[in-house]
Formats: C-alpha cells, sequence, structure tokens
C-alpha cells in the first residue's frame, strides 16, 4: 500500500495512511509526511498501537527531542522530569492520590506549546492511550490564515513588535501581567509575527492563554488588541476539531498553529503520551 494524504478540513489537518510506523521511514515517505506536516499544519495518523519506544523511534525521524524545564517558582505540575514524555491526564497514583502527569482536567484554552522557551519546539507529537466517552476533543487553530486575517492597518500598526509570552500552569485563565510577580514564572518576549524557517509563510504568533504584553502599548491599548487578536485566532472558520480515537497519533507545527482542548467528564480516565520535537532556533 502506498502513502496517502487525506485533506481533513480548509481550516488545516489531514490523515495519513498507507505507512508503518513501526519501521525506519523511507526516503520517500519520510518526505510526503514531512510535505504534508507543512502544508496542512496537522497531520493525523489513525490505529497506532505505539509503545514509548515506538513513539520515541518516529519521532527522532524528524529532530531531536525536546526538553521539559521546571518553573523557577515551584508551581510545575504532576509527571515526571526524567523522561522526554509528559502524560497529559487526569488519572492519580492509587498509593499516594497525586496526578501522574499534567493538565488532566477539563477545558483548556488555545495556546502554543513552549512559547515561552527563548528557542520554542516546533513540533507536538500527542498519542491518545484512553480517551472518555465524550469530549476532549483538540482545537487547531491555523495561525498563518489568522495573520492573512488580520486588518492591514493594525498589522503595519504592529509589525516588528515583540509579546511577551508567559505560563504558570493555568488552563483557563490569563495572568494579570500588572497586578502579579512574574518573575519567578517561565517566560519569554517573542516576535508577534513569526516567520517559519521552512516554509518561509508568516504567522501569528499570540495565544488567549500564554500570550500577555505587547511590546509598546500601554495597558488599555494592550488588552484591546490583544482581545482583537484572540478573536481574529480563534475563529471558527480557521479552525480544524479532531475527535480523538484510541491509537491516534496526531503531529502539529507549534510555529503555524495554536491549540485548545475541550472540556470532558472528569470521573473519566483520559490519557495522552506527549513528546515534542527542539526547535529551529530562535524566532523571527
Amino acid at each position: 500500500m502506498s502513502i496517502s494524504v487525506e485533506k481533513l478540513s480548509d481550516a488545516c489537518g489531514a490523515l495519513i495512511s498507507g505507512v508503518d510506523l513501526h519501521q525506519k521511514l523511507s526516503g520517500g515517505d519520510r518526505e510526503v509526511i514531512e510535505a504534508a506536516f507543512h502544508e496542512h499544519v496537522v497531520i493525523v495518523f489513525r490505529n497506532q498501537q505505539f509503545s514509548e519506544k515506538d513513539q520515541v523511534f518516529f519521532a527522532k525521524q524528524f529532530g531531536a527531542l525536546g526538553e521539559r524545564k521546571k518553573s523557577p517558582n515551584g508551581s510545575t505540575p504532576g509527571g515526571k522530569y526524567d523522561t522526554p514524555f509528559m502524560l497529559v491526564t487526569n488519572i492519580k497514583d492509587k498509593k499516594t492520590g497525586e496526578p501522574i502527569g499534567s493538565f488532566g482536567d477539563g477545558e483548556m484554552w488555545f495556546h502554543h506549546d513552549t512559547s515561552y522557551y527563548p528557542n520554542p519546539h516546533k513540533a507536538t507529537l500527542l498519542y491518545a492511550v484512553t480517551i472518555p466517552s465524550w469530549g476532549g476533543e483538540t482545537c487547531f487553530a491555523n495561525m498563518y490564515k489568522a495573520y492573512d486575517n488580520i486588518p492591514r492597518n493594525l498589522r503595519s500598526r504592529l509589525e516588528g513588535r515583540k509579546v511577551l509570552q508567559l505560563h504558570d500552569y493555568k488552563r483557563r485563565e490569563r495572568i494579570d501581567i500588572y497586578k502579579t510577580d512574574i518573575s519567578g514564572m517561565l517566560k519569554y518576549e517573542q516576535p508577534l509575527f513569526v516567520t517559519h524557517p521552512v516554509t518561509g509563510r508568516k504567522a501569528l504568533y499570540i495565544s488567549r492563554l500564554m500570550s500577555a504584553k505587547i511590546e509598546g502599548l500601554e495597558p488599555q491599548e494592550n488588552e484591546e488588541v490583544l482581545e482583537q487578536l484572540f478573536t481574529i485566532s480563534e475563529d471558527p472558520s480557521i479552525v480544524f476539531e479532531h475527535k480523538w480515537c484510541e491509537g491516534d497519533l496526531v503531529m502539529w507545527d507549534n510555529y503555524a498553529s495554536i491549540h485548545k482542548r475541550k472540556n470532558f467528564p472528569r470521573q473519566e480516565p483520559r490519557l495522552m503520551r506527549r513528546l515534542t520535537l527542539e526547535g529551529y532556533g530562535m524566532l523571527g
């Protein structure tokens, strides 16, 4: 069977089939997958029986594994840091009652992964181990399209500015930087508009959860402009919603998309296994 790529929505997303991910990819298959990744921003592989070893083996064919960083203020969530994996789950240890992973319950707002690192990770690979009976869908917004949809006068006014990205392990809450000590949080100023180092396309680089302050704007103007950009970035016309099945592997471009999680029953287990790939270097 030859590899095939099926477009999943007009926003972004493609289903890839006809390839055995447990085997080393041929040069041709790897090129097809990479091309689909850069064209469609989000790629989906169904019905994968993946161990941790399998997931690492596949991921490493596209780059070095990303490393998780602990927050200096001690608010780091659960899960192990001596592994490249982060478990995204609501499951707790039966003996201690402590979470075995991170970001377990409920909805999570739109965000980029690791936008608060100096060199954000270029891709995330999320594998579905256990899913609930309903909910927990992941929505992906195409940030190339978001950039294109910014009014020209606003885009000109903001060109060349940076935006402070920060993370304190919130899921549905913006941090009030005007009233909060952010000195111990993971944070970094990134370009508001980034040029993708592979595709050369411009993308909007903000998210409701993690973008806090645009360079050179006073507080009221900052909040007004950010809200306008959040609205543009979350426009349903540029969003693809992935409904998970156990065995799904989804890989997405962290420079060209933001993602959020929808709500699901908190009493039902949900377990996802996450890897990231190191970035290309400084954004610009």
